[in-house]
């Protein structure tokens, strides 16, 4: 599937997160819904902060970038591409890069790096409200084959249906290049804002289609699993369903696997986990482990991920995940 090579390269939105805990009457007094993301200005993000009267606490992100980190923590070969601001955000977003043995391209723009203001709540729930800055202004015409020459697996994120002219870049050059295309649905508003987007591309360039529950009720029109998977599968080779605590679905040459969640501990944060998820599953398939072992390499990083503050995974939940991989490699 991947002609001997392994490196995985995310493209998407160089982001800084704003963490903020807070309770559900905050995220309803901004006016957003549960569980979405919502575009805003620098001056939405600034105002949410004064009226939290709560310092946030800052981490790197973005789907595509937590997603690469988490590739390359695992030892895996990782690439970012993106655009970020001449600022040190921008300079603690590539410090965080090379330290998760990343290769960073990036390129820079006298704009401020982007950044998400999540909102989490009691429940674990995060609410998204993202300023992207610099991240916007990637220009199509820098994304060619040659950035995917050694690439197994373009990770785009589904962020980057908002700006259709870079991910059409981003798939024509990936599918030049002879790499594959992992597409995350995102979140649901997504799917209901790019949805004529979403049906240009997935069909003739996406192989691998990853959405949750709520992604994939938008995308499909229905909630019902065995018809969500056909669904899917019938638009990319590869398709997953992730279903949360229940764990996920994957349908892979006519076959349907059910993988568990990992439950050992009730969540603190879910920020990151479908990005997280999608590390571990990617690292496992152009590492040649079965489906189901890929399936759970991806369970046990949304679990860990789920245990912190942000997306970073601390050093002791790595060690943990790769004994997990290690125990397949014993099989």
């Amino acid at each position: 599937m991947f002609n001997g090579r392994k490196k995985i390269t995310g493209i998407g939105s160089a982001l800084v997160d704003l963490l903020l805990k807070e309770e559900h009457a905050f995220v309803a007094s901004l006016g957003a819904e549960m569980g979405g993301m919502t575009l805003v200005d620098h001056h939405f993000i600034e105002t949410a902060l004064l009226s939290a009267g709560k310092t946030p606490h800052v981490v790197s992100g973005g789907s595509s970038c937590n997603t690469i980190v988490g590739v390359g923590m695992l030892g895996g070969s990782a690439a970012f591409i993106g655009q970020l601001g001449n600022d040190e955000f921008g300079r603690i977003f590539t410090d965080d890069l090379r330290k998760s043995a990343v290769d960073p391209v990036l390129f820079q723009s006298p704009s401020p790096t982007g950044k998400v203001l999540s909102v989490i709540t009691p429940d674990a729930q995060r609410t998204m409200f993202t300023h992207l800055g610099a991240s916007t202004e990637l220009n199509p015409a820098d994304i060619t084959p040659e950035l995917f020459i050694d690439t197994a697996v373009v990770v785009v994120e589904g962020y980057l249906l908002f700006n259709p002219d870079l991910m059409m870049a981003t798939v024509q050059a990936a599918k030049a290049a002879g790499a594959r295309v992992s597409l995350d649905l995102a979140s649901f508003e997504v799917v209901n804002t790019a949805r004529s987007l979403i049906n240009d591309i997935v069909m003739d360039y996406v192989d691998i289609l990853i959405a949750n529950e709520d992604e994939a009720e938008a995308y499909c029109g229905h909630r019902d699993e065995t018809k969500v998977m056909a669904h899917l599968l019938d638009r990319a080779p590869l398709a997953v369903l992730k279903v949360g605590e229940r764990g996920s679905f994957i349908s892979f040459e006519s076959q349907l696997f059910r993988i568990k969640a990992q439950t050992d501990a009730p969540p603190v944060d879910t920020t990151g986990a479908g990005d997280l998820w999608a590390a571990g599953f990617l690292y496992g398939l152009v590492n040649g482990y079965p489906i189901e072992a890929c399936g759970a390499i991806g369970s046990a990083c949304g679990f860990e991920v789920c245990q912190v503050m942000g997306a970073k995974i601390p050093e002791t939940g790595w060690e943990r995940i790769r004994a997990l991989i290690s125990s397949f490699d014993k099989e």
